[in-house]
């Protein structure tokens, strides 16, 4: 099985780091109880460094290695090149966290995804910013077919419920200060992060905490960059406090009680929702190679019928209107953040749910 992680910059490292956690997990379980049909499972690692052009040569590569399978992947627009690639290759791609709701630009056989569509989380974080007040909001952005995509979701949501986005700040020729200016001058009562992390977003969150001007401000992350443990130590107390997406249940089931705790002292750290979408994945995948064979278009037909108990509730594929790929509907959406009360920056709070 081929795996397909950001493991260094410009990546996501701490994603990739807990992606790759779950995935690796998973191989070690499903050979502990005999691999598929009797062979072990091998997981066969590549680091897309967040380059799609990487990302779609590993594809490549790893077909002609003669996988039977690919997984993982973080970043969407990286994983909308693997997926293209997959897809002419005929190799079965389930992508672990990409939200972009185009993964592809045709419907495909050959793909799958396990993260929600960034339509319908957005939606979700749209509906939390309007019912906290927060009617008049701007985004920081820089180029990416991801965010851009984000902003036209959130402007659609607010348009019909009477909000706005006032403002897009493009980062790129944007100072801190003028930032924050900007955001005084437009009367926004919230500001999204919709930028690379650890940086840009640590640097506007330091300044959009030190302006007096501001304080009654909310910062928000749609895409989770607070969810990893480095933004808690890159920000101490100015990185609590901020909203993000985590895909997680209020409370994990017994399976997902026993995968959380070997994540934890695989990772040392508390996993994030990335490290659950991993492991699931590759628990996926290995059900679908015993049942169906090995074979990759035996694995691409058999999306539909799959059925597996994943950690946070059973996985099953459908197709969806305005998605081209096999979508499982849906993993939990929960707005959290980091709970300013704990110093810690370690416990976190639901800010607004939704039920399945």
């Amino acid at each position: 099985m081929g795996a397909l992680v950001p493991l260094t910059p410009p990546g996501w490292v701490d994603a990739g780091r807990q992606l790759l956690a779950g995935l690796e997990l998973a191989v070690r379980e499903v050979n502990d109880a005999g691999g598929i049909g009797g062979r072990p499972l091998e997981l066969v690692v590549r680091d897309t460094a967040a380059d799609p052009e990487r990302a779609a040569a590993a594809v490549e590569e790893l077909a002609g290695l003669g996988v039977a399978a690919v997984v993982g992947e973080y970043h969407s627009v990286v994983a909308r090149a693997a997926a293209a690639r997959a897809d002419a290759l005929g190799v079965p791609f389930l992508c672990s966290s990409a939200v972009l709701d185009a993964l592809t630009e045709e419907p495909t056989e050959w793909v799958a995804r396990l993260a929600p569509a960034q339509s319908h989380g957005w939606r979700r974080y749209a509906e939390f910013l309007l019912g906290a007040g927060h009617a008049r909001i701007a985004v920081a952005t820089q180029p990416s077919v991801y965010w851009a995509a984000g902003t036209a979701i959130l402007r659609e949501c607010f348009a019909t419920r009477g909000g706005s986005v006032v403002v897009e700040i493009d980062v790129m020729g944007t100072t801190a200060e003028e930032l924050c200016d900007t955001l005084v001058e437009e009367g926004a009562t919230a500001l999204l992060l919709l930028v690379g992390y650890p940086e840009p977003a640590a640097a506007i969150v330091r300044a959009v905490r030190g302006d007096r001007r501001l304080g009654e401000v909310l910062i928000g992350a749609p895409a989770g960059q607070p969810e990893f443990a480095g933004w808690a130590g890159a920000l101490g107390e100015d990185g609590a406090g901020i909203p993000f997406l985590r895909y997680l249940p209020e409370r994990l089931g017994p399976l997902g009680e026993r995968v959380g705790k070997e994540l934890r002292e695989r990772l040392g750290e508390e996993p994030s929702f990335v490290a659950f979408e991993g492991w699931d994945s590759v628990t996926v995948l290995a059900e679908m190679l015993r049942s169906y064979g090995t074979d990759r278009a035996a694995v691409a037909g058999a999306w539909p019928r799959v059925e597996v108990e994943g950690t946070r509730g059973p996985i099953r594929f459908s197709r969806t209107p305005g998605i081209g790929v096999w979508q499982w509907v849906w993993a939990p959406v929960r707005v959290v953040d980091r709970d300013p009360a704990d110093l810690t920056g370690r416990r976190f709070r639901i800010v607004h749910g939704e039920e399945r």
